[in-house]
């Protein structure tokens, strides 16, 4: 393997093990979309429990990709913001919501025929 190609695999992994799993995009997206508040957040998406929300927003608090906001003064003590690391995905993941439109239109399509 070249090495042009196995740093292209090395980012590809990196890129994987910090956006990885089910939720993580999910999340990224409900929080970019206004959701601030753990339970908005876990209200938007469907499916998400909130021991597993809990655990992704510690990791990704950990990668940098959301920001963990005290306020005790405030009717919500805790919000969640998005990073400006965070929000550099914004068109990677608006890239993939149009692919995924796409492929499922596809879908239907070879079925249709079928």
């Amino acid at each position: 393997m070249q090495r042009n190609q196995k740093e292209e695999v090395q980012a590809l992994q990196d890129t994987i093990y910090v956006l990885g799993g089910k939720w993580k995009l999910p999340i990224i997206n409900s929080i970019c979309n206004g959701n601030h508040r753990f339970t908005e957040i876990q209200q938007s998406i469907p499916g998400i429990t909130s021991r597993m929300l809990s655990k992704e927003l510690k990791d990704m608090e950990l990668n940098n990709l959301v920001k963990r906001i005290e306020d005790r003064d405030a009717k919500v003590a805790i919000l969640y913001e998005s990073t400006p690391y965070c929000q550099s995905f914004g068109p990677i993941i608006t890239e993939m919501i149009n692919w995924g439109k796409s492929h499922r239109e596809y879908i239907k399509k070879q079925q249709e025929k079928a």
